[in-house]
């Protein structure tokens, strides 16, 4: 199992083209982006979603702008980028990854060069993005696979494989790896209420690797897991707060405690770049209020008491103190907290902001 069996996005010549993951498991179909709008838009709308891979969309976001107006005069040119970036950076507002992307970007763009030039630069940049989120993929992989016995069973929320990332995966790429490794994994998948990532997406990667996995609830996982038999919970992070406190899919909050009250490890794989330095505690972290109908529905089907009020956050934090180890690039950070994520990183030109 050398490549994921799908990947969430691919350059194209001159457009960008995206697995349309509103539509899976019925159907594989690709979204086209031609502009910063049109990426800004499929995020906005979860046409890709996953805080790596809407990083890696933002950042070809602002390449496909740049291309688009290689033609134009520098001062409209910067305009329009200045316009494309903070678009992108607007389009959802908890991931921490998609502003990451975008001030790369910004440095990327060379000071004084034709837009021509600037627009090529710009689109090499992009593709390391993509490139190193891969590799980073990969490192935390082989660095969570070595915390699994050689016969696992692992829980997981929402998706975090090929379609959340660059490729290969954050929590599902600690699974791929482990397989690759000659373990036996059997994975368990909330369903992940109210868009249904565990039961759209990550059912529907792991049966395409053959990769054991079964679909529960989310109210089922306390059940689960006091019944025993599961090695670890292993979820991925839209952003850790500079202290180690955890912001991903909403009821992850839930399963850490859970996880904690019958003794089974509780893992966030997420590379450093959605380590936000410049947010003290998860308390600052902002989070995102999404639609109503997301709730009292999905598709066309509609269940819930009409005009009843509804809310519908996005995400929830998890405290640090529930977090067993942070896997990273750089290996596994047990016990996260301000001072060994500090040490941890250390001064990263490429970061948003340093400790």
């Amino acid at each position: 199992m050398s490549a994921p069996a799908v990947s969430s996005m691919r350059w194209n010549g001159d457009r960008l083209l995206l697995v349309d993951q509103r539509k899976l498991p019925a159907s594989l179909e690709f979204a086209t982006c031609t502009s910063a709008r049109d990426v800004a838009a499929a995020i906005r709308g979860m046409i890709v979603r996953g805080a790596p891979a809407i990083g890696c969309a933002a950042a070809f976001g602002v390449a496909l702008e740049a291309l688009r107006r290689r033609t134009q005069a520098p001062v409209e040119f910067r305009r329009g980028l200045d316009d494309a970036c903070a678009a992108l950076t607007a389009s959802r507002p908890t991931a921490v990854n998609l502003v990451w992307a975008v001030q790369r970007m910004r440095r990327a763009l060379p000071d004084g060069a034709a837009p021509p030039i600037a627009a090529a630069r710009l689109l090499e940049e992009a593709q390391a993005i993509l490139d190193e989120d891969v590799r980073a993929n990969r490192a935390m992989g082989a660095a969570g696979a070595g915390l699994l016995p050689a016969r696992a069973h692992v829980l997981t929320h929402c998706n975090t494989g090929a379609l959340a990332t660059g490729g290969h995966g954050t929590a599902l790429g600690v699974i791929r790896s482990a397989v690759e490794a000659g373990k036996d994994v059997h994975v368990t998948a909330c369903e992940t209420r109210p868009y249904l990532q565990g039961a759209r997406l990550t059912a529907w990667e792991l049966q395409r690797e053959g990769i054991p996995v079964t679909l529960i609830t989310d109210a089922a996982a306390g059940f689960v897991l006091s019944r025993g038999g599961v090695d670890a919970v292993i979820v991925g992070a839209d952003r850790v707060a500079a202290n180690g406190d955890v912001a991903n899919k909403i009821g992850t909050y839930p399963l850490a405690v859970l996880a904690r009250r019958h003794g089974v490890p509780f893992y966030v794989a997420a590379p450093l770049s959605t380590v936000d330095a410049a947010v003290a505690s998860g308390a600052d972290i902002p989070i995102e209020e999404r639609g109503a109908d997301e709730v009292s529905g999905f598709g066309s089907e509609r269940w819930a008491t009409a005009g009843v009020p509804i809310r519908n956050p996005a995400f929830d934090v998890t405290p640090a103190e529930l977090v067993t180890g942070l896997i990273t690039e750089r290996g596994v950070l047990l016990q996260p907290d301000a001072a060994r994520l500090r040490a941890l990183l250390g001064p990263d030109p490429d970061r948003n902001t340093e400790f």
